[in-house]
């Protein structure tokens, strides 16, 4: 009988498991795992890394990384959630929505006030994520759609955040901001 499947922090040592699942999730020719590795040896790397494990596999990942909010009165660290994986052969089983709901639920003591992302309307919103646009958050970048452009408040939010999201610099680097 298989066991279920396991929501937990990634652990040290399983870094390559990591790429290895966000680079089938994604593909090698869009370098998502590039971008993963070089947030991690990077200031914006936070440590909540977050891993979905079957049968002693890593089988999903995601994680949250440092931005910046440029709101009126400071700037603001926030979190970006990115990315999301799960192994091509595990998709469609839950097993994303119940990663990023685990995630989520250790983020309420942490200081930062906001989790931003560029994905799916219909997908994150389960989750609470609401178009930024329409809480005052403006994009970093115009080739984000309107709709793609999300953020969820955590506890630490209070009303005068709103302001521009900064992405870190690796985003802009690898040119992994909104469609292209």
């Amino acid at each position: 009988m298989a066991r279920p499947t396991a929501y937990r922090l990634e652990r040290p040592g399983e870094e390559g498991e990591v790429r290895a699942v966000v680079r089938a999730a994604f593909g090698e020719e869009e370098g998502v795992d590039r971008i993963v590795d070089e947030l991690r040896g990077s200031d914006a790397w936070t440590g909540l890394s977050y891993v979905a494990e079957y049968e002693g596999r890593v089988v999903g990942h995601v994680s949250f990384t440092r931005s910046l909010l440029d709101a009126p009165n400071r700037l603001v660290e926030v979190l970006v959630l990115s990315p999301l994986s799960v192994l091509p052969g595990r998709q469609g089983r839950g097993i994303g929505s119940a990663l990023v709901r685990y995630a989520l639920s250790e983020l309420d003591e942490r200081p930062e006030p906001l989790v931003f992302l560029e994905g799916s309307p219909s997908y994150y919103g389960r989750f609470g994520f609401v178009p930024g646009t329409d809480l005052g958050f403006r994009r970093p970048s115009r080739r984000i759609p309107r709709a793609a452009f999300q953020v969820l408040r955590l506890p630490a939010y209070k009303e005068w955040m709103t302001g521009t999201l900064v992405y870190h610099r690796i985003w802009w680097d690898y040119d992994a901001v909104g469609l292209r």
